[in-house]
């Protein structure tokens, strides 16, 4: 069976923007999401072929191959077909080692807080974390001065989150020279992927840290001091940057979020105003 254009599969003109092929891409990958469609084949089928379509079109490089030589371009090659075992055109392609999850990325990564590491894939943010703290009708009027304490991940003080034993230093990786990434001839294509070895950090840990076990950071409970401002409603959120999850070997953390429900008066109740 052959495969349809890749600009029919999306529904746009061959001369369509970026932004356009976006906002098409968007609309036919939430339209035929394996969640919305449990158990249909046909939709299943037809969001993976957006997903190919997308991924070709949204590259320069690869949509000007696939403009240029069809289909083909991203077949295996072989005798008679343009570009021998390089690029069509003398274009090297690098794929990233996300896959779908680099097309989700592109489509949610500004409502998920972008958790994903960049480029080589160094060490993340930690996570956000959330507490749930109440509070008096009397407090949420003054305001006041609240200690917490939170379970999460802190930096380990043995190695002061580097992971290694004290004294060791993290070695170059010897399968990516430090890079991170390596890559693979795959046809007309240079496929680029995390180092399996070291995760795509270009380090090793020689002698791991034996209180964190090489991860840098260690579950600890932590006491913090907390101003509530005078004013604030049920529901209020207060953010404190850098006080959520340590980050893996020296990552920054990640950010607290305090959620104020304001608990219910005996005899009083906040008056608001009819909008």
């Amino acid at each position: 069976m052959s495969k349809r254009d890749f600009y029919d599969v999306l529904g746009v003109k061959k001369d369509a923007s970026a932004d356009d092929l976006k906002k098409a891409f968007r609309k036919l990958a939430m339209q035929f999401h394996p969640d919305r469609n449990p158990g249909d084949k046909t939709a299943e089928q037809k969001f993976k072929e957006i997903n190919e379509a997308y991924d070709v079109l949204k590259d320069d490089q690869k949509r000007a191959a696939y403009d240029r030589f069809g289909h083909q371009a991203f077949e295996q090659s072989g005798a008679g077909r343009p570009g021998g075992g390089g690029g069509p055109g003398g274009f090297e392609f690098n794929f990233g080692s996300g896959g779908f999850a680099d097309i989700f990325d592109e489509m949610f990564g500004e409502f998920m807080g972008g958790r994903r590491g960049a480029g080589g894939g160094a060490p993340g943010r930690g996570a956000d974390l959330r507490y749930n703290l109440e509070i008096t009708l009397e407090d949420a009027f003054k305001g006041k001065q609240s200690t917490i304490r939170v379970a999460s991940l802190a930096t380990c003080e043995t190695c002061s989150g580097s992971g290694a034993e004290r004294g060791a230093k993290p070695v170059t990786c010897s399968t990516c020279r430090g890079q991170g990434k390596v890559r693979a001839q795959q046809g007309f294509f240079t496929v680029e992927r995390s180092c399996p070895t070291c995760m795509g950090r270009g380090q090793m840990i020689d002698k791991p840290c034996r209180t964190c076990s090489g991860e840098g950071r260690v579950k600890r409970e932590r006491t913090l001091n907390v101003s509530i401002p005078a004013g604030v409603e049920d529901g209020t959120r207060i953010r404190l940057a850098g006080e959520g999850e340590a980050g893996a070997r020296g990552a920054p953390a990640g950010d607290l979020y305090l959620f104020l429900t304001v608990a219910p008066h005996r005899l009083f109740k906040r008056w608001k105003e009819k909008e």
